[in-house]
């Protein structure tokens, strides 16, 4: 009876946000100027995609710009693998050109044995950008399967009395937890919804009141790692990791929260998840250090500012994240997030950020940071910053009928 009633409640809740998102999503005008950005952009895609298709190693995914000007790859365990194929899919579906899809059919077979993969918090960014948009695209059971597969390994990290998924198995942490795991939870939250099994969905909820509680300063930036005690559930450390210093906001973390809690809100509809992807929207978008052109510097407390490097990669997960919220809120506040993610979308699509055809290892986006404190990927291109800006470009399309 239990079950019967959650399968309701559920098919009911799920209902419920369909209709609210709908009630609150209207198209909009893509004016001209924008029309013919947003095109050129993807189709520049699809071309550099291809070339990067003709020249990638067998068996192995893009990551980035080795010191040598080299291409870097990874396999399919590394973090990053699941953002190649999730962008040949969005590529293909913007496209239908059956070459991108045949290299997205070919480089997803390397994941597939990700899906047990229970030493990794990533499985979101792995399966769920690949497989996912796999599965919304084209259908296949052995797709689904697989994603259930997938959040069964990532749930197994789960901590009840913590109420997180464990980051990292490395260094001198007790049970860290990063910022850029709350990407990760929607594989739950659709996990839940495609298996009528409510565990996903609340570990996925659960994970995201202890981050809310924990990880964010009064000015609603956030700190990098928590470190929490895995006999009490509370914090013993606040941390960075890639950041300019603990105490410092560090610009891609800045943006996996600000997408995180927007998702978050559009698969539960809880409205503490809405105002605090309002609230880390209100200290990006007015913090004195954002660049006039919106594109970030790695941290937005870097000691050399202005002369810092920029970080596309935080402003493509920026831009994606601020059109869909554009769609939650109503008036002067959804148009400012909507004005901002077309100027962060242009000023990428531009000379500066966007690479020449056939250049830049045949990424999409140059001038993206990694780990700067660790020396690694520092003004490159990342396969991650490819993957948000095809997607912002996407959505920017949906949004508008396009």
């Amino acid at each position: 009876m239990k079950k019967l009633k959650w399968s309701w409640c559920l098919a009911f809740s799920c209902l419920l946000l369909a209709y609210n998102s709908h009630a609150q999503t209207k198209k909009r005008r893509m004016p001209p100027a924008m029309k013919q950005v947003v095109e050129d952009a993807l189709s520049f895609s699809v071309r550099q995609y291809k070339h990067m298709a003709a020249t990638l190693p067998e068996g192995l995914l893009p990551r980035t710009t080795a010191k040598d000007g080299s291409l870097m790859t990874a396999e399919s365990r590394w973090w990053t693998s699941g953002f190649y194929p999730g962008t040949l899919w969005y590529l293909y579906e913007y496209s239908k050109d059956p070459q991108i899809l045949a290299e997205a059919n070919k480089r997803m077979q390397l994941l597939e044995k990700e899906q047990y993969n229970r030493q990794t918090h990533d499985l979101g960014f792995m399966m769920y950008n690949s497989f996912g948009n796999a599965l919304r695209i084209a259908p296949q059971a052995a797709y689904r399967q697989i994603l259930l597969n997938s959040a069964r390994s990532l749930s197994s990290r789960f901590n009840t009395k913590v109420n997180c998924i464990r980051s990292w198995d490395h260094g001198n942490w007790q049970f860290p937890v990063i910022i850029d795991n709350m990407m990760n939870l929607e594989l739950l939250t659709w996990a839940t919804r495609e298996s009528g099994d409510s565990s996903y969905y609340n570990i996925a909820v659960k994970h995201a009141n202890t981050t809310l509680q924990h990880h964010f300063r009064k000015d609603f930036s956030t700190w990098h790692v928590i470190d929490y005690d895995t006999l009490t559930g509370q914090p013993v450390a606040k941390k960075t990791f890639q950041g300019a210093a603990d105490s410092s906001a560090w610009a891609r973390g800045q943006t996996w929260a600000l997408y995180g809690y927007t998702m978050m809100y559009r698969e539960t509809h809880h409205p503490r998840y809405l105002q605090q992807a309002v609230a880390v929207a209100g200290f990006l978008l007015h913090h004195p250090a954002l660049p006039k052109d919106k594109i970030p510097y790695w941290d937005f407390n870097a000691a050399d500012i202005p002369h810092a490097y920029r970080d596309a990669s935080a402003a493509a997960v920026m831009a994606s994240a601020l059109l869909e919220l554009s769609t939650m809120v109503k008036g002067k506040q959804s148009d400012a997030y909507w004005t901002t993610a077309e100027q962060i979308i242009t000023g990428l699509s531009s000379d500066a950020y966007r690479a020449k055809e056939g250049d830049n290892n045949n990424f999409i986006l140059m001038k993206s940071v990694g780990s700067l404190p660790h020396g690694v990927e520092i003004n490159v291109p990342l396969s991650y910053a490819d993957y948000y800006y095809v997607e912002a470009l996407m959505r920017y399309r949906q949004y508008t009928g396009g």
